[in-house]
């Protein structure tokens, strides 16, 4: 069977399975909300172009006229939207951008602490937080909460510190103190709180370390191949590069891409716990995780067209769906709630369908039940 032909069949059996049941839809388009671990809505969905988990209590949400502020847990403005950009609150501070375009640092009461002057900035973890000076040597260093700098800016990218380590990533090729070429281009590696590499940039990519392990891709043959493993902070492998994509280890597990595209979770031995079966998965957070599927869409305008999304819902540590799938996007869950988005311009059929990629030419649809309904699409 020709390339074109699969197309059509394809096509052709998204346009057939789009027509049955048809349901009503409201027209409020497409808003984020907020949702408890039992999949009601606690604060409705009102935001209509993005907004942020809460943190310590708040959570930034973007208005429609673009600009940002932070709601409470009853989703009431409590300080005015107004910046270009806003962070999560972390140790009592939140980065923010004004609208001239530089970033500071408010507090929870909406004033600045530290003046508007960074060209970007991360969030303050274990003290210190990654600023980003352009007009500098450097590009990336480290404030502490009175804005001083405390580790000098370097030429490379830099990240939120965590477990005491940091990842930073040098823009080009890294040169070790020999001047020989120790990395490959925009190598990863780990410094500590004195601004020192503990761990030599090697890695293609790196995630923050958690629970005493960091997810790596280890070189292959270009910067286009190899795996994901974990290291330990000596930098030591203890769980062998294998996976396409893994995250952070959260609450014993990592979400990791393996068989076919799909995404399953690993415990810290490297053993799969939860079997590769989501197009889309992150990690666990107050015992809920949110996975995702691909699923065919039927279009709410006059010719009903059809599209391909994915729908989100939430998991358990034993694999077992506890929040059905049905949001357009949703966050993690974050002091009890999660940010998630509704999409009304979608209708959907009697039961979504999930498509699967077996292979490289073999496609699966099933119902979210995963009551098969057709398979083999070409041979």
């Amino acid at each position: 069977m020709n390339k074109m032909l699969y197309i059509l069949i394809f096509s052709s059996l998204l346009l057939s399975c789009s027509d049955s049941g048809k349901l009503a839809s409201v027209d409020i388009g497409r808003a984020y909300g907020y949702i408890d671990k039992e999949g009601e809505i606690v604060i409705e969905p009102q935001f209509y172009h993005d907004i942020r988990n809460f943190s310590e209590g708040l959570a930034a949400v973007q208005i429609i006229d673009g600009t940002w502020g932070y709601i409470n847990k009853e989703g009431e403005i409590v300080i005015e939207p107004q910046f270009h950009d806003a962070r999560d609150f972390s140790e009592g501070l939140a980065a923010v951008k004004i609208i001239d375009g530089k970033y500071g640092y408010i507090n929870k009461e909406g004033e600045i602490v530290i003046e508007p002057q960074f060209d970007d900035a991360r969030d303050f973890l274990e003290g210190l937080a990654a600023v980003k000076i352009i007009d500098h040597i450097g590009t990336w260093g480290y404030i502490n909460k009175e804005g001083e700098i405390v580790i000098e800016p370097q030429s490379y990218d830099a990240r939120d510190f965590s477990e005491g380590l940091a990842i930073i990533v040098y823009q080009g090729i890294y040169l070790n103190q020999e001047g020989e070429v120790a990395g490959d281009v925009w190598p990863h590696g780990y410094i500590n709180k004195e601004g020192e590499i503990v761990i030599e940039p090697q890695f293609h990519d790196a995630r923050d370390f958690s629970e005493g392990l960091a997810a790596v891709k280890i070189p292959g043959k270009n910067r286009y191949s190899g795996k994901y493993g974990y290291i330990n902070k000596e930098g030591e492998i203890v769980i062998e590069p294998q996976f396409d994509y893994a995250q952070d280890f959260s609450e014993g597990l990592a979400a990791v891409k393996i068989i076919g595209d799909m995404w399953g979770y690993i415990n810290k031995e490297g053993e799969i716990v939860i079997e590769p079966q989501f197009d889309y998965a992150q990690d666990f957070s107050e015992g809920l995780a949110n996975i995702g599927y691909l699923v065919v869409y039927r279009y709410s305008n006059q010719e009903g067209e059809v599209m391909i999304g994915r729908t989100h819902g939430y998991i358990n540590k034993e694999g077992a769906i506890v929040i059905e799938p049905q949001f357009h996007d949703a966050r993690d869950f974050s002091e009890g709630l999660a940010a998630v988005n509704i999409d009304s311009k979608y209708k959907d059929t009697t039961k979504l369908l999930i498509i699967r990629k077996v292979g490289q030419k073999h496609f699966v649809v099933l119902t979210l039940d995963h009551e098969l309904r057709q398979m083999r699409l070409t041979k």
